[in-house]
């Protein structure tokens, strides 16, 4: 089914860092069987206590466990399906996601997370390539689905819509203002659609019976955004999310405390950041999550902040970047604040800086794929942290430099960032060929050029495929991104090679005006005192917005194909 990369020699390299005080150099991964023992370990310890709260409503440790065995024991009985069935799962920040993703992993179902963004051409991509029987679905997406349902094997099709977990009056409102008042919910006709809550009553007339897994059953399908080439499934079992559940853990515990967390998660639980560490890293320590449904609205995640004492917030650059540009951030509470947390995307250092003198608290980078599960390194959270580096490796981490052939590189020294751990994937879902080429001596191959520091500390200079060859010169887009973004008219900025006759390629900048007098000479002028000749613009394009994923990583390759499209 998939190369799980042993079949390559593996080697081991030297690694000269130190961990942070207080952080083991290794995790148990075996402490638990499966994800399961872990949700109940939970639901025990933490009952009476907030897990999740959406749009102000709540639901206990002791609702969560109580409505996803509801539903758990709906799959198991009614929907013709069975132990290892892919199950997707379409929709944004709600309440219905942590039940419906508890209950299809504690069926001993397979969870294929979902963009609900995603166009028909890609869901289809998505469920046929996973061979997903059934999908939960926010209605809003359900013309998508429409379109494709018959090319692909969706027997079930459980919908739901916004507010179906306000209860109430409340629910009732949401759903009637987001598809008669919005018009955010595009007509649609499945006439076999079954109501995920009606699915969760059905489950009450089941006893829930606790399927037999193991740390090596597959847990999650989770695809690559797809940013080069076809979107691939990467295969993660119970072992690596566990893994990296402790190995987060670990790594924060100096600052977290149980029962005591109050954690903002405005990345969709569906991405593999959110999932492992806002939605289960939390979930061991009985943290409260607070689920921002739409975080793109600027002004209301903003008056929502404004009603939690949060300790905890996790994002990326973009989203720090916008709330720092909100001009009522600035005079919210941050008293309470003890971690905040970038990944996905590079921070760039004009934001982290931004971000600790607004706030108090630094903002720490880390760093993973969703084929690490995802973290492999982060910033300590001890003080000692490093603007402008994604810290040392977690615990039972192995990170080292390569070169093209294998080799480890001298420190301080540029390579591709590679990887070993109990966090990897084994591979992608069916996908053989795909997974043997990303494997090297044992070791993942991210994809990444880094360098590490002389404590231990890795950097990263850019994306492999992003870099820009200026007459034999390799330019880091990040590293022209970083100097751009520290000039104080300039809001966003994006930064890729186009074919040039006399240099093979030169950089293009395309930016986002924080101040509408911004000129390109003055930024041709910013450019000529920061950066050395070969890495300035050669081209410069004013854009009202950048194309970006649905967590806002900012999409380089759509700016590329629009210039190749161009000629």
């Amino acid at each position: 089914m998939q190369n799980t990369g042993e079949t390559s020699t593996t080697k081991d390299y030297p690694w000269f860092g130190k961990y942070p005080a207080g952080v083991p150099k290794d995790i148990d991964p075996n402490q638990y069987e499966s994800l399961l023992d872990l949700f109940e370990e939970s639901f025990k310890k933490y009952a009476d206590l907030d897990a999740y709260e959406c749009m102000g409503k709540s639901i206990t440790f002791r609702e969560l466990d109580e409505k996803s065995a509801k539903f758990a024991a709906y799959l198991q009985n009614d929907s013709g399906l069975e132990k290892g069935d892919r199950v997707a799962i379409q929709m944004p920040n709600i309440l219905q996601y942590p039940v419906a993703m508890l209950g299809v992993l504690r069926a001993g179902m397979v969870v294929v997370n979902t963009n609900p963004l995603y166009t028909a051409r890609e869901m289809e991509h998505q469920f046929k390539d996973s061979g997903a029987k059934a999908v939960i679905i926010v209605k809003n997406f359900a013309f998508n689905l429409e379109k494709i349902r018959s090319k692909t094997g969706i027997k079930k099709v459980y919908t739901t819509g916004l507010g179906d977990m306000l209860g109430g009056l409340k629910g009732g409102i949401v759903n009637f203002v987001v598809k008669y008042i919005k018009k955010m919910v595009p007509a649609y006709n499945i006439p076999d659609e079954i109501n995920f809550v009606s699915a969760l009553e059905s489950g009450t007339s089941h006893n829930y019976v606790r399927p037999e897994l193991n740390r090596e059953d597959i847990a999650f399908l989770q695809y690559t955004g797809g940013t080069t080439g076809v979107s691939k499934g990467a295969v993660l079992k119970h072992k690596n999310v566990i893994a990296n559940m402790l190995q987060i853990g670990e790594w924060m515990k100096p600052r977290l405390k149980e029962k005591e967390e109050l954690v903002i998660t405005a990345l969709p639980l569906y991405h593999i950041f959110a999932l492992t560490v806002n939605c289960l890293a939390m979930l061991k320590i009985g943290a409260k999550n607070i689920l921002i449904t739409n975080p793109r609205d600027m002004p209301g995640f903003v008056k929502e902040l404004g009603k939690h004492k949060f300790t905890v917030i996790t994002g990326v650059n973009t989203l720090f970047n916008g709330l720092l540009n909100n001009p009522d951030f600035k005079s919210l509470d941050f008293s309470h604040l003890k971690i905040a947390v970038g990944g996905g995307m590079a921070v760039q250092k004009v934001v982290a800086e931004s971000w600790e003198k607004t706030t108090g608290t630094p903002l720490a980078e880390g760093y993973g794929l969703t084929e690490t599960s995802p973290v492999l390194t982060c910033n300590p959270i001890d003080g000692t942290e490093q603007i402008g580096t994604i810290g040392p490796p977690l615990p039972s981490t192995e990170v080292v430099i390569l070169d093209e052939e294998g080799n480890q590189v001298k420190q301080g020294e540029r390579g591709e960032i590679c990887a070993k751990g109990p966090q990897v994937m084994d591979g992608y879902w069916q996908r053989e060929e795909e997974t043997k080429k990303v494997f090297i001596n044992g070791y993942f191959k991210t994809g990444d050029i880094g360098v590490f520091l002389e404590d231990g500390f890795v950097k990263i200079v850019d994306r492999k495929k992003d870099m820009i060859n200026v007459s034999g010169f390799n330019v880091y887009p990040n590293d022209v991104e970083d100097t751009v973004s520290s000039h104080p008219k300039v809001l966003e900025v994006a930064a890729i090679g186009v074919a040039d006759e006399k240099s093979s390629e030169v950089v293009k900048l395309f930016i986002v005006k924080k101040d509408q007098s911004l000129t390109e000479q003055e930024v041709f002028d910013y450019c000529k005192e920061n950066l050395t000749a070969y890495k300035r613009p050669k081209h410069i394009e004013f854009r009202e917005e950048l194309p970006k994923t649905n967590v806002g990583k900012i999409l380089r390759r759509i700016l590329k194909e629009e210039q190749e499209a161009k000629g």
